[in-house]
């Protein structure tokens, strides 16, 4: 209804990025991981953890309970985007089954044979491109551009991040905007921003915390980051990511089509 829509527009006026813990650690990234399509959440958490999610994401995405080997690290151990998930050999088959079970049909499900394991470290990608840790091997380079890009070979990109090579817990970006470690140079900045063709800027989650990636997890409409990032911090996510604007132009949308819908009605 036109009255909901308009509740919904009151309740995310003040969008941004939601602050929540996984046991008493703000290092979220580590336990989820989220996408547009698809939201993975660590088995064994609080209900309280799992809940924030659902809540705001539940609606338009599957938010499914994993593991792998047992670990709680989906964040660290996994990596993926709209079109696909890929997955550490350390993977046991129930638990492989199900995620293919519980993913939605268009989310390739693929097992990689890579010594890096902690592909979440490793990997850090949108919708469209990918950074890559310089040592990751070939093969594992051709299953990211197929199961991830759709085959196409214009789109992984081998580099570091202020330095540093695992560029998964040091940066991370969406189709919309990127945070990167506060020690990346004005130049690199640049760099990236033309490779990934988004705007990027330097900063820090969880009270100063350098490691992008374990304390945020971000799609092109949402974001979750640790209960200790400061509301400085938060700022900066919901600008680089441009949240507010995300949720405003969904919701317009919304209330578009329910209008539409009031006067269909009327008129009838």
């Amino acid at each position: 209804s036109t009255q909901s829509t308009w509740d919904k527009w009151n309740k995310h006026s003040e969008a941004m990025a939601l602050r929540c813990v996984y046991e008493n650690s703000s290092d979220v990234g580590c336990f989820s991981l989220l996408t547009n399509s698809y939201c993975l959440v660590s088995l064994g958490g609080s209900q309280n953890f799992y809940s924030v999610f659902e809540a705001e994401v539940g609606q338009h995405i599957p938010v499914i309970h994993a593991s792998v080997n047992g670990t709680r690290l989906v964040g660290r151990l996994l990596a993926g985007n709209k079109n696909g998930l890929l997955v550490p050999n350390t993977i046991t088959d129930p638990e492989l089954q199900h995620l293919k079970n519980s993913l939605p049909d268009s989310v390739i499900v693929h097992r990689v044979e890579e010594r890096l394991s902690a592909l979440g470290n490793v990997i850090a990608c949108n919708d469209h491109v990918a950074l890559i840790h310089p040592q990751l091997d070939r093969e594992t380079e051709e299953i990211i551009q197929d199961v991830l890009f759709g085959g196409r070979d214009d789109c992984v990109f081998r580099t570091t991040v202020a330095g540093n090579s695992l560029v998964g817990s040091y940066t991370k970006f969406t189709n919309v905007g990127g945070l990167v470690h506060p020690s990346t140079t004005l130049e690199e900045q640049q760099e990236l921003s033309n490779l990934l063709q988004v705007p990027i800027v330097a900063g820090t989650v969880n009270r100063g915390c350098d490691m992008i990636g374990a304390g945020l997890v971000v799609n092109d409409w949402a974001a979750f980051c640790g209960l200790d990032t400061t509301s400085t911090e938060l700022a900066v996510i919901d600008s680089i990511f441009r949240l507010d604007q995300q949720q405003a132009a969904g919701l317009t949308n919304q209330l578009r089509d329910s209008l539409i819908d009031s006067v269909a009605l009327t008129s009838s």
